[in-house]
């Protein structure tokens, strides 16, 4: 496969600094080699510029610095469309999870100029669907996948200018056990379909897998995989802004990625939210390359 590897040091939509040294910290720990150990073409085509907050004005206190996410998941769109357009796969790396309004929305433009949807397999501990009415914060990492779904600020769910980009019947949200209260709704309203923790406790991950895949793929060219670091339980991930107790172990989080790999239709993936800063000896980063090599093929055997 031809990887092309894109970091977004995008940390404007949430407020603890350093999640924007998560692309050099996953670099720093090895990613583009251990994709080529696989036999992978990588190319590495650097970050895309992001403004610092330090410079800017949050502007509208229910979606801060809006307009400058805004342009950064422009950016992302252009170059995640330019790369499927050029034969690579692409992996992107956050940068806080607002990176993933532009890169699904590079990811559906491209399949949707050729008359096909994709799915997402979105797996993190948060929903990331609030909207500027609902969001207690304002802080923009937890809308994108409103925005993804055509709802919550108009600047970001109408890239390209259409919405959704993703259908809901599509898109399965997995490992979620922290939702806001008027998020929760919305989300039961939404469409998608819905894998808590407790739900991976009862099922196990195998079957939550089995389920997210096959509703993903159903009717669409593929999916994408969106994975925020803090769906892994912060013992094992503490290197995040947002930890919650109780996530996914280790090995539930390399099953995932080894399931994904063996159904062969993923079409992009993602890896989001690693904070170099609160992390112990870049652990939570070793853990990202390593999901992501399981994601693109690794195998114990």
């Amino acid at each position: 496969m031809k990887i092309r590897i894109l970091g977004v040091p995008l940390d404007l939509g949430q407020e603890r600094r350093g999640v924007d040294m998560g692309p050099s910290a996953v670099r720093a720990a090895g990613l583009n080699q251990a994709l080529k150990n696989l036999g992978h073409q990588v190319e590495d085509a650097g970050n895309i510029h992001v403004k610092l907050p330090e410079e800017q004005h949050f502007g509208d206190r229910r979606a801060k610095y809006l307009k400058e996410i805004t342009e950064t998941s422009r950016q992302t769109a252009r170059q995640i469309r330019e790369t499927l357009e050029a034969g690579y796969f692409p992996v992107s790396l956050g940068g806080d999870h607002s990176v993933a309004v532009g890169s699904q929305a590079g990811v559906s433009k491209f399949y949707r100029d050729r008359k096909q949807a994709v799915g997402c397999l979105w797996i993190d501990a948060h929903a990331d669907m609030n909207t500027p009415e609902s969001s207690p914060s304002g802080n923009v990492h937890g809308m994108p996948l409103a925005a993804t779904l055509g709802h919550g600020p108009l600047l970001l769910a109408r890239i390209f200018s259409y919405a959704p980009k993703i259908p809901p019947r599509n898109c399965a949200l997995i490992g979620v056990r922290d939702l806001d209260a008027r998020e929760a709704s919305f989300v039961k309203e939404s469409g998608i379909s819905v894998f808590t923790m407790r739900t991976v406790d009862e099922l196990g991950m195998p079957a939550v897998m089995e389920k997210s895949i096959a509703l993903a793929c159903n009717g669409t060219a593929g999916f994408v995989v969106s994975f925020d670091a803090d769906v892994v339980d912060p013992d094992e991930a503490p290197g995040v802004g947002t930890p919650v107790p109780g996530g996914i172990t280790y090995r539930e989080a390399h099953l995932a990625m080894e399931m994904v790999a063996d159904s062969g239709r993923m079409v992009a993936f993602e890896l989001v939210e690693i904070n170099p800063i609160l992390d112990v000896m870049n652990k939570t980063a070793v853990l990202g390359v390593g999901l992501v090599s399981s994601a693109l093929g690794k195998k114990i055997l």
